[in-house]
């Protein structure tokens, strides 16, 4: 009998959080080139820059002498302030990533403290895909909203509807289409088909998965998998799909993306 319950995974070094923080204090500490680097990035988003004395939810400590970085970390920590400790990560809260700022499409790239360098060379990477377009695109897409609620008014469907026109060479593939393709797209809406899919595994290492593979467990709605199918692959889908355990696959065809995965 199937059994619908939560399917624990690899745990996160840290869960990505986009903060807002215009108007907000943050304390900086520290001088030199670090605490300018940082402060710049926060100046960026808007944040009121201040002091230890003030009060603050978030702090950023850029001092480059140790006794003095610790003492200033431990009586922040007894505030209950959230801190970012430059070059030392093991007392880091948070970190701050590398930023491809697209706006409003931001790309944030982290380490968990171990390689700001290799953070950067990403970016750097990952900076040459990412059109100008990126940014309008997504500007269209929420300037038209209320168009493609009223083009898919169920949920379930919106989202499918959404997955496939980005897809790679979809009909709004972020990386090729410009804003005007939203336009084009609503001109003619087509509700994506109930599908089951099988999805048989060759091994238990996700990089494994072909494109359509992964994009089909990235879109399902639902996923049917024997308990011992490995959490790494699990973890390739959507967070909010429902995962059932069983060892046999539905026998009724439900609404919206299924997905049964065998693994021998």
């Amino acid at each position: 009998m199937a059994e619908a319950r939560s399917v624990r995974g690899v745990s996160l070094h840290s869960l990505p959080l986009f903060v807002r923080l215009a108007g907000r204090p943050v304390m900086l500490l520290g001088e030199g080139e670090p605490a300018d680097a940082k402060r710049r990035l926060l100046e960026r988003a808007g944040a009121v820059i201040v002091g230890e004395e003030a009060s603050a939810a978030l702090a950023i400590v850029a001092i480059e002498d140790e006794a003095e970085a610790q003492a200033a970390i431990a009586r922040l920590q007894a505030r209950g302030v959230l801190i970012n400790a430059v070059d030392r990560p093991d007392r880091c809260d948070f970190t701050l990533p590398a930023i491809i700022d697209r706006s409003p499409v931001l790309i944030a790239i982290g380490t968990g403290g171990a390689s700001a360098g290799l953070a950067a060379a990403l970016r750097q990477r990952l900076e040459a895909l990412l059109p100008a377009t990126l940014g309008p695109l997504a500007d269209r897409l929420y300037a038209l909203r209320a168009a493609i609620r009223l083009a898919f008014p169920a949920l379930d469907t919106r989202r499918r509807a959404l997955g496939a026109a980005f897809a790679q060479g979809g009909a709004l593939d972020p990386l090729a289409a410009p804003p005007e393709a939203v336009e084009t797209w609503l001109a003619t809406p087509t509700a994506p088909i109930d599908r089951l899919v099988p999805l048989r595994l060759r091994s238990a290492d996700p990089d494994d998965l072909t494109l359509g593979e992964a994009r089909a467990l990235a879109l399902a709605d639902r996923i049917y998998a024997p308990a011992h199918v490995p959490a790494a692959i699990l973890d390739r889908a959507r967070a909010d799909a429902v995962r059932i355990l069983c060892d046999t696959p539905p026998v009724t065809r439900e609404a919206g993306l299924t997905i049964w995965v065998e693994w021998a």
